[in-house]
């Protein structure tokens, strides 16, 4: 037998051995509680993907429950089910299957809609994959990160013209529900200048995600868009996996050297998914019942985002649900010290039909300054400065005991209302290039 006849025969039988089944460490279910089990699983380790298959009965033909590790009580291990646990019981058989979470990524995943473990949930058949990225990114080194220093058009006049974004900057929506998140939303997945749109939308009810697919982001924003979604019904991993999902998605286009405008709806969520994890897993409550963690794992989603060493940017918007426009909720709080601005969304002020319903005084870009020319810094300066002075007699001037004249400032600021106002407003299927947002900018009165 010659050299080449010996490599063949080697070939032949490393193919062989790369097709065989992985080996199967099986173990058993010795307890139940809430939403978490425990039981025996020789090697497993934390992050592993185990298989739980329920009792004989009428449950047993329901097949596998994928499970992943979460933590060890003595020698036994803690997993989180991403299923139902109906079927379940004491020495229910655990297989480890020596995986990790990871995801397929590619031009298959665009103009798709998958669950948070990838799967897809729009009948339109699998995913094609041109690669598997995991679900939980490296840490980037920071000094490896370039500074943002290029505005990213959003295609919303008042984001692009007052509170500016940068590529690879992350930023907030604050606001209490139904003021108009998800329009707004929409609205940037439609008009933004983002080679790809990820969208994840985490413990959403689910008459919501069809109506934003169909009616916020439309067809344009489809085709163009990866979505993950777990609605408010899924199991809480499941919803925290579909924001690592979508962020490793995110990751891929970005090493594609693609500029990505990664959306997420809701982060509030995420963390509520995290808390009845944490608090299942046996860790204490601290904050508002917030166990640590909750607190850990936030920064390490939002720095996934921004800009690296190579050509490629994530600009992160990540929404807040404040109860009762309480900006002081322990997860509010924590975002808004990770993020790189925050925009406020006001009740009042969609009350009042006003839409976009943007707080601008209120709202801020940390990096505005670092993209946008001076004289727009001063401009847009100037305007929030003349709808500060309204506010803070706006509540004088509805009931009519403000009289012309008793204050310049305030006249000013009247008169100048009278023009931000059509400004700041725009249909929901009305998109505004950068450079007219700019030019509409400075034709305000201030």
């Amino acid at each position: 037998m010659n050299a080449n006849d010996v490599r063949e025969a080697l070939g032949r039988k490393c193919a062989l051995v790369e097709g065989m089944d992985r080996v199967r460490l099986n173990g058993r279910v010795t307890k139940v509680v809430g939403l978490v089990m425990e039981g025996y699983s020789p090697g497993a380790s934390v992050g592993e993907f185990c298989s739980v298959y329920p009792m004989s009965g009428p449950m047993s033909g329901r097949g596998a429950i994928q499970c992943e590790v979460v933590g060890f009580s003595d020698d036994k291990v803690v997993l989180m089910p991403l299923g139902d646990l109906r079927g379940i019981g004491p020495g229910s058989r655990i297989v480890r299957l020596a995986e990790y979470a990871s995801v397929a990524v590619g031009k298959g995943v665009l103009g798709r809609v998958i669950d948070g473990l990838g799967n897809p949930i729009d009948g339109l058949g699998p995913v094609n994959a041109e690669a598997r990225y995991p679900l939980y990114g490296a840490m980037q080194n920071p000094l490896e990160r370039r500074r943002i220093d290029e505005p990213c058009s959003v295609g919303v006049k008042a984001i692009d013209g007052l509170i500016t974004i940068g590529k690879g900057q992350r930023i907030g929506i604050f606001a209490g529900s139904g003021v108009g998140k998800s329009v707004l939303l929409g609205m940037m997945g439609r008009g933004a200048e983002a080679t790809v749109n990820v969208i994840a939308l985490v413990g959403e009810r689910g008459r919501e995600v069809k109506e934003f697919i169909e009616k916020d982001l439309g067809p344009e924003g489809l085709k163009r868009s990866a979505l993950v979604v777990a609605t408010s019904d899924a199991a809480p991993l499941a919803r925290i996996k579909a924001a690592l999902t979508a962020a490793a998605i995110a990751e891929y286009w970005r090493d594609q050297g693609a500029d990505v405008l990664f959306m997420m709806d809701s982060i509030s969520r995420f963390a509520a998914a995290q808390r009845e994890v944490g608090l299942a897993a046996g860790e204490p409550p601290a904050t508002k019942g917030y166990p640590p963690s909750v607190f850990a794992l936030l920064p390490r989603l939002i720095e996934r985002a921004g800009r690296t060493h190579g050509k490629g940017t994530i600009t992160a918007f990540y929404t807040i649900l404040t109860e009762g426009n309480d900006l002081a909720d322990p997860v509010a709080d924590a975002c808004r010290a990770l993020l790189d601005g925050h925009i406020i969304l006001s009740r009042d002020l969609a009350g009042r039909g006003h839409y976009p319903a943007i707080d601008i005084p209120a709202s801020i870009s940390r990096v505005m300054a670092d993209v946008v020319t001076p004289a727009q810094m001063n401009q847009a300066g100037r305007v929030r400065a003349a709808l500060a002075v309204y506010a803070r007699a706006y509540d004088l001037i509805s009931i009519g005991a403000y009289k012309s004249g008793s204050d310049p400032v305030v006249d000013h600021a009247i008169k100048a209302v009278e023009r931000i106002g059509p400004y700041l407003r725009q249909e929901m299927r009305e998109t505004v290039a950068f450079e007219d947002s700019v030019q509409g900018l400075f034709s305000l009165p201030v």
